[in-house]
């Protein structure tokens, strides 16, 4: 319990009591044991200090603006994506119909080009799932950040978000696209396919 004086925390008043047990043990304790007992106030001091460090942030920027700014400017550049993409297939169809009109030679290259960019346009997909696993990164973010704070300041730490759901050895290997070296590996997929037999 406090002891009434202002600005006087139980941590003030723990490490007061430690200095006064120090202080009247100093006679009593062997070169080593002070040292250590030096150091062991010198961390205490280094723990405090970071404890009022965190707890001094300002989370309400971070968990209230920065991070759903964040995630707000990655849900436009997929609804921006989409509909560039589907502009793209609209476009692809009328080079397919016009395609009947002009010679056989010149058909055919514009056929191969419309096939081109259709697979082209399949990173809509793949930037979707990306901006999905960072959205998912930054909301864990946010949440650990808001729970180090708390603990920090001594309040309960906000409930962790709810666990996932356990995946089939099929779905941790069918992840959405990978950074380079990051990937399945061949292996893991022929033991996949070998699976099926």
């Amino acid at each position: 319990m406090p002891d009434g004086t202002p600005g006087t925390s139980d941590d003030d008043r723990i490490e007061a009591a430690v200095r006064a047990v120090l202080g009247s043990m100093a006679g009593d304790l062997t070169a080593r044991e002070a040292a250590l007992l030096a150091e062991l106030e010198a961390l205490g001091r280094t723990i405090a200090r970071a404890k009022a460090e965190i707890a001094a942030l300002s989370v309400d920027d971070i968990t209230g603006a920065h991070i759903p700014s964040a995630t707000d400017e990655l849900d436009a550049i997929v609804g921006h994506t989409a509909e560039a993409t589907n502009e793209i297939l609209d476009s692809c169809e009328v080079l397919e119909r016009l395609q009947t009109e002009v010679p056989e030679p010149a058909s055919t290259a514009l056929q191969g080009a419309v096939t081109r960019i259709y697979e082209a346009c399949s990173f809509q997909d793949i930037t979707g799932q990306r901006i999905s696993k960072v959205v998912s990164a930054l909301k864990a973010i946010e949440s650990r950040v808001e729970a180090a704070v708390a603990n920090a300041a001594g309040r309960v730490a906000p409930a962790p978000a709810a666990p996932a759901v356990p995946r089939t050895e099929g779905q941790e290997l069918a992840h959405g696209p990978q950074l380079p070296g990051g990937g399945t590996s061949q292996e893991e997929i022929d033991r996949l396919l070998a699976s099926f037999d």
